[in-house]
């Protein structure tokens, strides 16, 4: 069965780095498009990067472009967050979400689709980001 499981997250102080985990189950990360969400306290969730191994499309939001990297490790079914220079408003939960099948990171035309438009999801894995 589908399974995506966040690890990785914690305390960090402002300007400082952490990598976040999502090992997924019951598929491969070519077979879906796979994406990094969050959510603040009081705030929307934010869908903040996209990979598809099924046609190449990537997404990275405005909010962490130039910070956040994502990538994944086929041979370990895991596809991982990348993420530099932290700063305070990077404070939330972090979700890992997938769409299984011939998936791309498009959403009808759509560069901010809503947490509805993933089917799968992890728990969650908390990073705090302060002094």
């Amino acid at each position: 069965q589908v399974q995506l499981v966040e690890s990785g997250g914690g305390l960090v102080q402002p300007g400082g780095s952490l990598t976040l985990s999502c090992a997924v189950a019951g598929f491969t990360l070519d077979d879906a498009a796979i994406a990094w969400w969050r959510q603040a306290p009081g705030k929307e969730r934010e869908r903040i990067t996209c990979i598809s191994g099924t046609d190449g499309s990537k997404y990275l939001a405005d909010s962490v472009k130039g910070r956040f990297t994502a990538f994944g490790d086929d041979a370990k079914r895991t596809l991982f967050l990348q993420m530099k220079d932290l700063k305070s408003e990077d404070t939330g939960v972090y979700y890992c979400a997938a769409n299984v099948g011939p998936y791309g990171c498009v959403h009808s035309g759509s560069d901010s689709p809503t947490e509805h438009d993933y089917d799968w999801w992890g728990q969650g894995t908390q990073v705090t980001v302060s002094p």
